[in-house]
């Protein structure tokens, strides 16, 4: 794509996103005493962070041992039958490798049905290739679940678990998702105290906003994490970090929110690479036991040299456009139109620059066009 396009289109999605922002926001406010659960960070990154720790050990520790690690994670299987694939697309996207990364908000060891995915993100593995990119779904957008009806994307894994989550993306997004890992709310604060705290600049508009977000993670942590009183440069704990990533009522919302999240994910690749082994295999016990995936430790001990290379800055939000509505008295972020946002989706991941999307993409995306009249 050129430069002039690329730049086109990032100002139409401001614009709509902005929008998109305001009115969420908005909203948030209006329920932030019954929302608290439900904050949780796109955190789920911190898989890949896992995983590259693992790779390091790799080298010391040698294979049987780090596989006995990996068996602390929850290995759920999910039915490959009922995840929504269409054959032409898998034939069409049979060089890359997507998986969905889920972060949910439970705070207990429950990576099942009951828990919404406040995060939802796709990692796209380019098998030829080995270049890896990455596209958050907003949780608030609005798709057909399977079997379902119109509804908040984050809903699916609450109804089915990872499967119909996987099932939905899938669906809607014309993808070809087999594998996923779940990741639950208290996984970055244990992350960065493992790793000793990480170094983040903090500026005057964020400081009027991360103590609210301190106290609320000290409240459900348990912890009893300080206050940051001034703008500067900052040792931060796991809580703090936290606060710091769930930011979102400052000039780019959400967008400004997910590039926060960014630089916290990078200053710990960065502090993890600072860790002697027996620091690494601490980091490593404490965050398996947080995970749940269907991918074997095979698997993923074969997934890890990929994954060192990953480029964090590649990570953008889905749908590029969206308007927001209120049906029934809900909110959703409506995507305008989805089909529209299927074909952006599929030139950014696979360059596929004249996509048709599937009939089951195109029927979903007039369903959402009658449902809402947004088009």
């Amino acid at each position: 794509m050129s430069n002039s396009g690329r730049r086109m289109r990032e100002n139409r999605t401001g614009n709509s996103q902005a929008s998109y922002n305001k009115n969420k926001s908005s909203k948030a406010k209006e329920n932030k005493p019954k929302s608290k659960k439900r904050k949780v960070l796109k955190v789920i990154l911190i898989i890949f962070i896992v995983l590259v720790v693992i790779v390091a050990a790799i080298a010391a520790a040698g294979f049987t041992y780090i596989y006995s690690m990996l068996g602390k994670m929850d290995q759920e299987e999910i039915d490959l039958n009922a995840i929504s694939i269409d054959n032409a697309v898998a034939d069409e996207l049979s060089d890359y490798r997507n998986i969905a990364l889920f972060g949910i908000d439970s705070r207990s060891d429950d990576y099942g049905r009951g828990n919404r995915s406040d995060c939802i993100i796709i990692a796209s593995i380019n098998k030829k290739t080995n270049e890896v990119k990455l596209v958050s779904v907003y949780r608030d957008t609005y798709l057909l679940l399977t079997g379902r009806n119109l509804d908040k994307v984050t809903h699916a894994y609450s109804y089915g678990g990872a499967e119909l989550a996987v099932s939905t993306l899938n669906a809607n997004l014309d993808l070809n998702i087999e594998e996923y890992v779940t990741v639950n709310f208290d996984a970055v604060v244990d992350a960065v105290d493992a790793l000793g705290g990480i170094t983040l600049s903090v500026t005057s508009d964020e400081v009027k906003y991360i103590n609210t977000y301190i106290d609320e993670n000290n409240k459900v942590t348990g912890h009893n994490s300080s206050h940051i009183t001034t703008a500067g440069t900052y040792k931060l704990d796991g809580v703090q970090a936290l606060a710091y990533s769930r930011i979102r009522y400052t000039s780019g919302g959400d967008y400004k929110r997910t590039e926060r999240m960014r630089t916290v994910l990078e200053a710990m690749l960065k502090k993890a690479k600072t860790l002697s082994i027996s620091q690494l295999v601490n980091f490593v016990n404490i965050m398996l036991p947080k995970i749940s995936t269907n991918i074997s430790s095979t698997e993923i001990i074969g997934l890890a040299p990929t994954l060192m290379n990953i480029n964090i800055s590649e990570s953008n939000g889905w749908p590029e456009k969206t308007q927001g509505s209120m049906i029934s008295g809900v909110y959703y972020g409506v995507p305008v139109n989805l089909e529209e946002n299927v074909k952006n989706l599929h030139e950014e991941l696979f360059d596929q620059t004249d996509y048709t999307c599937s009939e089951t993409v195109q029927n979903i995306s007039n369903q959402i066009i009658n449902k809402t009249g947004i088009q």
